[in-house]
């Protein structure tokens, strides 16, 4: 019952910690997206490119998201910056190795019928290519997504937005009033954040894959 009071005492800065969560996590996926797609457009054609790009995204995944986070703050400081380059970053990893599979398992015969009709490489690439890897490039986006909203706790080390400043002065202040309750409360409103997410994205899923291709 104390989490629940500590919820209801504390509505309105918990409100707003959960906006900025979600808002970063939202913006560093959307954009980490954009750029994996468009580096899995340029090498899928590509297989010495596209098998590079797939083991590059695979090793970088490994690198320890706090040690990046330091050596951002280097050049960009503390706060929101060095949190959304770190964050983008490894958004785009999923997606960039789910999209270039997508992209190579399009079938070779559809690709030939586009080319025989007259399209040109980007226009089957956007009309063709795209809309029959975007079921596999959407699992990426899920993963990257669950991923980004868990992750996107630690940014508090940098005095970055979100519900991990929550969590980290909760433990930090174990045993004082409500530091219990604080950390709770941040790792449950994060849970919340990844399944709203995840439905979201189902229900997108659902509006624009084709039946054929589910």
């Amino acid at each position: 019952m104390q989490l629940w009071d500590y919820i209801g005492d504390n509505a309105r800065s918990l409100t707003f910690l959960t906006y900025q969560h979600a808002s970063l996590s939202f913006q560093t996926v959307l954009v980490g997206t954009l750029v994996a797609i468009a580096v899995a457009a340029l090498v899928y054609r590509l297989p010495l490119a596209a098998a590079l790009t797939l083991t590059s995204s695979r090793v970088a995944l490994t690198i320890p998201s706090l040690a990046l986070l330091a050596l951002l703050i280097v050049p960009f400081g503390l706060g929101v910056t060095p949190s959304f380059l770190m964050l983008a970053f490894f958004a785009m990893l999923p997606v960039i190795g789910n999209a270039v599979v997508g992209l190579r398992s399009v079938p070779p015969a559809v690709v030939e019928s586009a080319r025989g009709i007259g399209l040109s490489r980007w226009r089957i690439l956007l009309t063709v290519e795209l809309p029959i890897a975007w079921p596999v490039i959407l699992t990426g986006i899920r993963v990257s997504t669950q991923m980004i909203v868990g992750v996107a706790a630690i940014v508090a080390y940098v005095l970055g937005p979100g519900l991990g400043s929550l969590i980290f002065n909760g433990l930090a202040r174990l045993g004082g009033a409500n530091a219990l309750e604080s950390a709770l409360a941040g790792t449950l409103l994060i849970v919340v954040i990844a399944l709203v997410f995840d439905a979201l994205l189902v229900l997108l899923g659902r509006l624009t894959i084709s039946k054929g291709l589910s």
